[in-house]
């Protein structure tokens, strides 16, 4: 349990000019991020650009992390769906040994009840091999997977362990961390409420922001964790309107812009998706060359 205290980070998937691959920055960007800190890595999330990444991309971007990593951190690979089938199915066909954990989101597009949740990520859970950490973010799936749900899920099923919350809800956040069994953990999936959350009592966070500031970011979580409030902010303060930048026209077009002033990789995302326009990238720019 303790592999996932800290700072874990969203992984992007970078892109060359023709939107193939680029193996050799995302090489460049996991030696970045475990370099300075950054204590597990997330593959294949929406960050990732999940939904425009072909099966066979999926398993090539896999291989590549796991040879960089070289066992330095822990992995969790990004599966879920809106297709339970599907969902199932994919866990029981993957290679899973060097994985350590799944993150599965909540399914989006369809918008199912609260019991449509719980039995679709009982299914999740009786195939995973490996621990499942939930993923509920509804600014994106449409339907808030609410906290009764998500803690009657971690007390009927071992295997479930931990829940990344994207809700931007403070409340809601609260509520899991009061009636939460012992041992399920809760990361904040928000960065602007990372440092206020794990105060409260998460174990830390996934971060989009955090693969470009990870020397950073992660001492911002630690201190965190330690209870070191001021000093935590202090730092929160200075990345505060970067975090508001990478998100305010859509992710991860931010933060690969971020990426790209720093040289780690270029800014390409695949339609629907498309670059940060220029006043953003000015904003970007001037951010990082001041910071």
């Amino acid at each position: 349990m303790q592999k996932f205290f800290g700072t874990g980070v969203a992984l992007v998937t970078p892109f060359k000019s023709d939107l193939s691959v680029d193996y050799d920055a995302l090489s460049k960007l996991i030696e970045y991020n475990i370099t300075n800190g950054t204590d597990y890595l997330v593959i294949s999330g929406t960050t990732g650009e999940s939904g425009t990444i072909t099966k066979s991309e999926k398993k090539e971007i896999v291989k590549a992390i796991i040879e960089t990593n070289k066992g330095r951190v822990p992995l969790v690979l990004g599966i879920g769906g809106n297709n339970t089938a599907e969902v199932v199915a994919e866990l029981k066909s993957t290679d899973l040994d060097s994985i350590d954990a799944i993150l599965s989101v909540a399914p989006y597009y369809s918008k199912p009840t609260q019991e449509g949740f719980y039995q679709h990520f009982k299914a999740v859970s009786e195939a995973s091999p490996k621990p499942i950490i939930l993923y509920n973010v509804p600014g994106r799936t449409s339907k808030n997977m609410l906290p009764e749900t998500t803690l009657r899920l971690a007390r009927d099923f071992e295997s479930i362990i931990a829940i990344k919350e994207a809700g931007n809800n403070t409340q809601q956040y609260l509520e899991l961390l009061k009636n939460k069994p012992k041992d399920f953990l809760i990361i904040s999936g928000d960065d602007d409420l990372a440092v206020g959350v794990i105060l409260a009592g998460a174990v830390g966070v996934i971060s989009v922001l955090g693969q470009g500031f990870p020397k950073e970011f992660s001492k911002m979580i630690r201190l965190a964790l330690d209870g070191k409030a001021k000093e935590a902010y202090e730092i929160h303060f200075k990345l505060m309107d970067v975090i508001d930048y990478i998100f305010e026209e859509n992710n991860p077009a931010g933060i690969k812009t971020v990426l790209d002033c720093l040289e780690i990789c270029k800014k390409e995302v695949r339609l629907p998706l498309v670059i940060a326009t220029e006043d953003l990238q000015v904003k970007i720019a001037d951010f990082i060359a001041n910071y």
